[in-house]
């Protein structure tokens, strides 16, 4: 797989479960601190500024594993003055209106996730995009979906990137939907592409509108006709 990255960093499965992957560009700064098949612990900064720290979590799906897994995490956390973003699959269902289809919604199988939160003082950044970010990719009756990949952060972080959200995208080879990070908030608009139908030409009208509304850029210029649109555009990229 090519991601047009510079740098890349694996954790290999065992067999065929689990695996850890990092992919970065080289403005980024991002050394790697511990490793295991549950997480990657790094150091981050952005074009040389302001370090914070970085987990790329995959978390256990069994209950007897999750206790060791959260306690250890969070001692990791503990500064509640360090800068913290924590990201990936926490594979808990942490509400009722993260979950569709299945067995109810057990609030004991996110106890220790909960207690994580509470002695780390790590909250959720807001995600749009859908509510869920896993499928059993099954259909009608038998559809399961949860959310179950996030991205936390402490309140230090989020003073250093206020305007970050998070993006559910389309799941693609996968039973996830990949989650995306933006730490400066959305991503602009694109502007819109001029499409052409063929059918136009059918209109008596079609060559004679065209030959009028298809003037050189210099000679519109002159006449003043993108005064407007140019106003426009300056928004779109601000």
């Amino acid at each position: 797989m090519t991601m047009k990255m510079d740098n890349v960093f694996y954790v290999n499965p065992i067999g065929i479960a689990g695996g850890l992957a990092l992919w970065w560009n080289n403005e980024v700064k991002l050394s790697v601190l511990h490793h295991d098949k549950n997480l990657i612990d790094t150091v981050i900064s952005i074009n040389g500024e302001n370090d914070w720290f970085g987990n790329f979590i995959y978390a256990p799906p069994y209950e007897e594993e999750k206790q060791e897994f959260w306690e250890r995490l969070g001692t990791l956390t503990n500064n509640v003055n360090a800068k913290w973003c924590i990201m990936g699959d926490t594979n808990i269902v942490a509400s009722p209106d993260e979950k569709y289809g299945g067995s109810p919604f057990d609030h004991n199988n996110a106890k220790w996730y909960y207690e994580f939160l509470e002695s780390s003082y790590l909250m959720e950044i807001q995600s749009n995009g859908g509510a869920y970010t896993w499928s059993n990719q099954r259909s009608e009756e038998d559809e399961i979906c949860e959310k179950l990949d996030r991205v936390l952060s402490s309140l230090e972080w989020s003073f250093l990137f206020p305007k970050a959200i998070a993006i559910i995208d389309v799941p693609v080879a996968s039973d996830h939907a990949p989650i995306v990070l933006l730490t400066n908030g959305m991503m602009k608009r694109a502007r819109k592409e001029f499409k052409f139908e063929s059918r136009w030409t059918l209109e008596e009208e079609c060559s004679k509108i065209v030959q009028e509304e298809w003037i050189p850029t210099e000679e519109r210029n002159q006449r003043g006709d993108y005064e407007d649109f140019g106003h426009e555009v300056e928004a779109f990229d601000t």
